[in-house]
């Protein structure tokens, strides 16, 4: 066989094994596209520069926003992740709520048995260089995009760091640098969610749902 002839036969091979690979892979378990949108890969960048050449609005608006000097100053807490490159600010004393979630994304993406979450308007959260450093998850569509709901971590340690909703965050106080124990104490859960869903009894004498707090069934349980 000429050499030309091997050399055709393996491009031909190549071709049908690319064929094949994409076959089992359909366009929602490909590499996603980021199109325009917030892309882990180069969330480094200089923050200002994505904002005025791709026109993320999200980017300018709470919690992305990046705070004052005035209102780095003025914050209440500061956080960060586990190698310190995302830094945050809280401007609200307490939390609108906070709970122990035991839904089985949770337990997953934690890689442990519980969450424990506090609720802040999103206005009362603020990073340092905004999006800058940040990655994005979806749990429902598992795409890596800056679409809501959505799950924030460090796009470098991957410390989880809050759940973005349409309407409020619920951001991890084990992030939180509190200056005091009894600091911290305004930060522990009142109540445990998807407890039906639990790995281990907790009984703390704290009201638990089986589901979403006040929209399911609240447990006789201590």
């Amino acid at each position: 066989m000429s050499s030309t002839s091997v050399i055709e036969k393996l491009k031909r091979t190549h071709n049908e094994v690319g064929t094949k690979s994409s076959d089992k892979f359909p366009p929602s378990h490909r590499v996603d596209q980021s199109n325009g949108e917030h892309d882990t890969t180069i969330s480094l960048e200089d923050e200002h520069g994505r904002i005025e050449h791709e026109g993320q609005q999200w980017r300018k608006e709470s919690p992305y926003r990046i705070p004052t000097d005035e209102e780095k100053r003025d914050a209440k807490y500061t956080g960060e992740c586990n190698c310190g490159r995302i830094r945050l600010f809280l401007s609200r004393d307490t939390p609108v709520a906070s709970k122990f979630c035991h839904c089985t994304d949770c337990q997953s993406l934690h890689g442990a048995p519980l969450q424990w979450a506090a609720i802040f308007h999103k206005s009362d959260l603020h990073f340092e260089e905004g999006a800058k450093g940040l990655a994005f998850y979806h749990s429902e569509k598992k795409h890596t995009r800056h679409e809501l709901p959505t799950k924030v971590s460090c796009a470098f340690c991957h410390a989880p760091i809050m759940d973005e909703g349409r309407n409020m965050v619920l951001m991890f106080p084990a992030i939180v640098k509190f200056p005091s124990e009894e600091a911290k104490k305004a930060f522990y859960p009142s109540m445990h969610i998807f407890y039906s869903k639990r790995v281990v009894d907790i009984p703390d004498g704290k009201t638990k749902w089986s589901g979403m707090d006040e929209k399911s069934e609240q447990l006789d349980l201590p």
